[in-house]
């Protein structure tokens, strides 16, 4: 079946179960809700506060109660929800906060389809990713069965155009289909490195510009390992045929996706033959009915050919106690919350509706659910732990060791009520369990937001930092453990609150005791060994993967990502994603500091004279009303120095309007007003008649054609006094939303400032 008949739409819950206010949620957490996830009418006005967001997500996920006949009553158990996550101290995933109870009710963020290798196999899988995109879900992919390029297609008597140019397909189709109506989909795409095409797949993603809708990860085999370490060549096998084509010089290729990450994070790695080592069902190669060969965009989520699962999170921010003696992990809190997150979890397998039935038949099958932690950088501060440190190690193995051990065993206790998941017996388990896996490290990005907390497993990015707030004012924000320690210390004071707001970081910091220096790490002042090690003691812990961003500085060498790869197998993690520090566009936020001298300098310039010669390019563009703009962009040398349109042969206020608005981004651009802030202000204007601009791409007015135009030409002019940006084409380093600078960590691109993710 193509798809799932969606049921009628289902009368509103009881939304509130609590009040009005919900006080644990900062401001900053209210405004993310209101912009993202609290329902609108048809006017795009809200209608709902966060307490009956949270009531309606409790209610609809208690409400697959009525389907069994045990003691878990609806509304105990809406409410025991609605208490945790009013609390904040449980938070699901963005799909099943924005969803739960209305008529979408789709509530799973990750998905993997298969790509089979026929043309009718590779469009229909198109066509369903197109369907989960639009349900608001993530895809993953290998294009491991397809053919390489060049390869015989005997049905047609012609050659295969190889993965790649697939996955290009694949891309294009994501540009116009946005998640849930909320933002565009994102992709994971793979390929074993034994394919022939790896190594144009390795570097896919060198040019900025190519495939800006995936993230990519070669899987990595035990062959491939064993033949780096002992210095032998790989075989290259066809798909199609299973036979050898041709050998690879195994070191080489291990080095090029080495050069690769370390150029610009691309492409991750993921041990595959490990993934499944720990795959819930005994498998020994890729035609196994449950052989796992790709994960969810992130990478935090193996999962089977149309396959899904939905995500939770446990805030262990609130897992510390104050006691007589300093913080204590709150044992019996942490316990309580697992608990009720896996019933939690267990209960939206039921009441989620897929967009596909194939997805609906192997979610029911095995009923995976990634129950995963936030705050846990949080937990170490109020522990006095560092992240980089042998104790900090400890802390995160026995956290996650209970944690998972709990899960464990409240699968088992729903499992004796409800039945184990019905691919049970096929698998490698003995004892009843209601889920295939359990656990999972997944990007909270947003949701660590709303919760007011670090994101996932990572370290904090800035213990002060430059927030933009959404009235356009700046805030300088610091983190409130380090503010607690400073006050209770005695060496707070606002001067001191500044310098690390200008710094970012404590480190060098005259004032700070040595011993909170020490405690006080943020994630550039961590080596990558100490991140990979903190990863691998999680995955120890973990049925499925973990998202982390392996932080390097700029000064890295491609052997430092060498050293990192090769820990990380060692260490027992499942995959890597690095990011050496300047390698993209997208930057680490903005410091004080750095702020302030980008605001001098752009201070500093003044209005340009026009000079007798300058030089440019007229581009013609077709505009929906059916005129032809004529738009001429020119350069005096130093940059993007003025604008002129011409709207066809016709007058009237479109024309002036037309000519008014070059005229005033031309005296802007002569004022100093970068040229990509001007595109940004132009960029995605409406008018009632938008059209295609025949390269696939939109055309939705003439201010938004004009802003194309400027964009492309300033790419072209590579001056390098310019600053270029490659506006929505993947590598932006402001925030879409808000303008803030973008932060890399989880394997995705989020903002501080206002909750976007490009992934969660």
């Amino acid at each position: 079946m193509d798809s799932v008949t969606r049921p009628e739409e289902r009368d509103a819950p009881e939304q509130d179960l609590g009040g009005e206010e919900v006080e644990a949620l900062s401001d900053n957490a209210k405004r993310i809700l209101e912009q993202r996830y609290l329902l609108r009418n048809e006017d795009r006005e809200v209608i709902e506060t966060p307490a009956q967001l949270f009531g309606r997500v409790a209610k609809d996920v208690a409400s697959a109660n009525e389907r069994y006949d045990d003691d878990r009553s609806v509304d105990g158990e809406a409410e025991e929800f609605y208490d945790l996550l009013t609390n904040l101290e449980f938070v699901p995933n963005s799909p099943t906060l924005m969803n739960a109870g209305t008529d979408i009710q789709q509530l799973s963020a990750c998905f993997v389809l298969p790509v089979p290798d026929s043309m009718d196999g590779i469009y229909g899988s198109i066509h369903h990713t197109a369907m989960v995109h639009q349900s608001g879900g993530g895809t993953g992919f290998s294009f491991s069965r397809l053919r390489p390029e060049g390869d015989v297609v005997r049905s047609t008597g012609g050659v295969a155009s190889g993965p790649i140019s697939f996955m290009e397909v694949f891309n294009k189709s994501t540009d116009v289909i946005k998640q849930g109506g909320k933002r565009r989909g994102a992709n994971m795409g793979m390929l074993r490195v034994d394919h022939p095409d790896i190594e144009r797949f390795i570097t896919a993603k060198d040019d900025n510009e190519a495939l800006t809708n995936f993230n990519i990860s070669v899987a990595l085999t035990e062959e491939f390992m064993e033949a780096v370490g002992n210095g032998e060549r790989l075989p290259l096998r066809n798909p199609r045929s299973g036979e050898v084509v041709d050998h690879a010089d195994s070191k080489a290729l291990f080095d090029r996706i080495a050069e690769q990450a370390h150029k610009n994070g691309e492409p991750g790695i993921v041990f595959i033959d490990r993934v499944n080592r720990d795959n819930p069902f005994p498998v020994e190669g890729p035609d196994d009915e449950h052989w796992i060969e790709s994960t969810n965009p992130c990478g935090e989520q193996p999962l089977e050919p149309f396959e899904a699962c939905n995500l939770g999170h446990v805030n262990l921010a609130l897992a510390a106690k104050n006691t007589a003696a300093g913080y204590e992990v709150d044992w019996d809190h942490i316990a309580r919350v697992v608990d009720s997150g896996v019933r939690f979890l267990d209960n939206v397998v039921d009441v989620c509706e897929f967009p596909l039935q194939e997805i609906r038949d192997t979610v029911s099958a095995n009923r995976k659910i990634g129950l995963g932690v936030m705050g846990f950088h949080d937990l170490l501060l109020k522990l006095g732990v560092p992240y980089d440190s042998e104790e900090a190690l400890g802390v995160a193995d026995e956290v996650m060791g209970f944690i998972k051990e709990r899960a464990e065993e409240a699968s088992r206790r729903i499992a004796e009520e409800r039945g184990s998941f019905p691919n049970w017996g096929e698998s490698r388990f003995d004892g009843p369990r209601r889920n295939a896996t359990l656990t999972t490290i997944a990007p909270t990005g947003t949701t660590g937001m709303i919760a007011g907390v670090s994101n996932g497993i990572e370290p904090l990015f800035a213990l002060s930092y430059v927030k933009n707030v959404m009235d356009g004012q700046q805030l300088v924000e610091t983190n409130d453990h380090f503010e607690e320690v400073a006050r209770d210390r005695g060496f707070y004071s606002e001067e001191l609150i500044r310098q690390v707001a200008e710094e970012g970081s404590v480190q060098g910091v005259e004032g700070v005791p040595e011993d909170v220096r020490r405690v006080f790490v943020t994630a550039h002042d961590i080596t990558p060994e100490w991140h990979v090690r903190i990863q691998a003691a999680f995955q120890a812990h973990v049925d499925n993967a973990v998202s982390k961003t392996i932080n390097f500085p700029e000064s890295a060498t491609v052997g430092d990502v060498e050293d990192a790869y090769t820990l990380a197998y060692e260490t027992g993690c499942k995959g890597l994603t690095i990011y050496r520090d300047g390698s993209r566009d997208e930057q680490v936020m903005e410091t004080k500091r750095s702020r302030d001298e980008k605001s001098a300098d752009d201070a500093s310039l003044g209005p340009r004279e026009r000079p007798d010669i300058v030089t440019g390019e007229t581009e013609k563009l077709k505009v929906g009303c059916g005129k032809n703009l004529y738009l001429t962009c020119n350069t005096d040398g130093e940059g993007l120095f003025e604008v002129f349109a011409q709207l066809g042969k016709s007058g009237g206020c479109v024309v002036s309007l037309t000519e008014a608005n070059t005229r005033l981004i031309s005296l802007a651009l002569r004022a100093g007003v970068a040229s990509e802030e001007i595109i940004k202000q132009l960029k995605g204007i409406r008018c009632p008649e938008p059209m295609f601009d025949g390269d696939g791409g939109m055309i939705y007015s003439c201010a938004d054609a004009i802003a194309k135009s400027m964009e492309r030409f300033v790419a072209s002019v590579h001056d390098g006094q310019l600053r270029i940006t490659d506006f929505d084409k993947g590598r932006c380093p402001e925030c879409p939303d808000c303008g803030a600078m973008l932060v890399f960590k989880e394997g995705c691109a989020v903002c501080e400032a206002c909750g976007y993710s490009k992934c969660d």
